[in-house]
């Protein structure tokens, strides 16, 4: 008797993970890895170093031998300054004892919110362009992300009509990025009180990502969950990679409604157990001394944006001035390239590296991404480089605008 074996898949891999794209920011960012002399205008970080007062609290706390696990929800005293923080800058209030949880970065705030709230099925509003983790962390949670065109005639602010045009019986959630990355846009709060309108209108949670939330040029940024009848449909996340500089720490948080974090940590204590305790003692400083460094990060942060700003529309190229976060989102559609084709043979011909709009989704093409969270020379000579790039492209017609 013979027994036939049935033939193994091409590959162990699942088919949602062999689906998904690889970052269109960590492309370029290994690329530029190999090369020399590269000015870098693609991967959003800090060019500053973490505040002394937090590097020096994390040290202080190895040289006391705080080096165990947590509880799964992080320290108790760094979530209740959490709590107070939320309340001084939002005028909110949450529970540190079961309505916070501290996470690894807001990326993972990210993926266990989806996982905590999402059957098989579930559709998301995602508006795109948007950061890179939001469709990924839909779909492998196991939802359907419903991609929400953001236009740049509305300066890439979210409006309930193309809400309205994408929303399906099977929507559960809207996932909100403001300030914006990729294109630094911000909302006010009378255009999120529409916003806020239509996720009661058709009873949707909100997960509102805010971790650009100090990083503010132009009036004041507006938590959602503070709007009416939004605290107990919205699971907030933030931390404090970006206001801090403090990437590397990852730390980050989420806060909402007691059931949904309780949904959250039970996912988090078998995946991650718990954010490093050296990360959180530094945050915990962070929250105590930081808002002197955040002020003089967010003055030097406005001084390049009005220069790359001016810089890109010397050159002829359209964009609109963003208000917040640390990007530029200009048009490059009037080189007759398309963003990839663009951003790489920027990258191979002048050596500037930045981020094909394309990375960001739907919505994206025709645009790149520059981050600005780099020296003014480097900004400088980058916008030289790519205006000698730009002269040599034959259907490109410099013109002001």
């Amino acid at each position: 008797m013979t027994l036939t074996l049935p033939k193994k898949a091409a590959s162990p891999v699942s088919l949602l993970v062999s689906g998904l794209a690889p970052s269109g920011i960590r492309r370029f960012f290994d690329l530029v890895s190999t090369m020399q002399d590269v000015i870098s205008l693609g991967v959003g970080e800090p060019d500053f170093v973490t505040p002394w007062n937090i590097r020096e609290a994390a040290i202080y706390s190895l040289e006391k031998g705080q080096t165990m696990y947590t509880s799964n929800s992080g320290l108790l005293s760094l979530r209740k300054a959490i709590a107070e923080e939320l309340t001084r800058l939002w005028g909110l209030t949450y529970n540190p004892e079961n309505e916070i949880l501290i996470t690894v970065g807001v990326s993972e705030a990210l993926d266990l919110a989806s996982r905590a709230v999402l059957d098989p099925g579930d559709e998301v509003l995602v508006p795109t362009p948007c950061y890179v983790a939001y469709q990924p962390c839909v779909l492998l949670a196991g939802g359907k992300p419903l991609p929400c065109l953001l236009r740049e005639e509305n300066e890439f602010k979210l409006k309930v009509p193309d809400l309205e045009s994408c929303i399906t019986p099977r929507t559960k959630a809207l996932i909100l990025g403001f300030p914006s990355n990729p294109t630094g846009a911000i909302m006010t709060r009378d255009e999120l009180e529409e916003i806020a309108l239509f996720a009661r209108k058709h009873d949707l949670l909100v997960i509102s990502d805010e971790i650009y939330a100090r990083l503010v040029y132009e009036g004041k940024h507006t938590s959602f969950a503070s709007l009416d009848g939004m605290k107990e449909r919205t699971v907030l996340l933030a931390g404090f990679s970006k206001a801090y500089a403090m990437t590397g720490w990852r730390i980050g948080y989420a806060a909402g409604p007691a059931d949904i974090i309780s949904g959250m940590t039970r996912i988090h204590q078998y995946t991650m157990l718990c954010a490093p305790i050296t990360g959180q003692m530094a945050a915990l400083e962070a929250l105590k001394g930081g808002d002197k460094a955040i002020k003089e990060m967010v003055f030097d942060y406005n001084r390049r944006r009005r220069v790359i700003l001016k810089g890109l529309h010397k050159l002829g190229l359209i964009c609109f001035e963003p208000k917040g976060a640390f990007y530029v989102f200009p048009s490059i559609k009037s080189t007759g390239l398309t963003s990839d084709e663009f951003a790489e043979r920027l990258l191979m011909e002048e050596k500037v590296a930045v981020v094909p709009g394309t990375a960001f989704g739907p919505g994206g093409e025709g645009y790149i991404r520059c981050c600005y969270a780099t020296s003014l020379a480097d900004i400088e000579e980058a916008l030289k480089r790519m205006g000698r790039f730009l002269d040599k492209l034959p259907n490109f017609r410099r013109k002001v605008c």
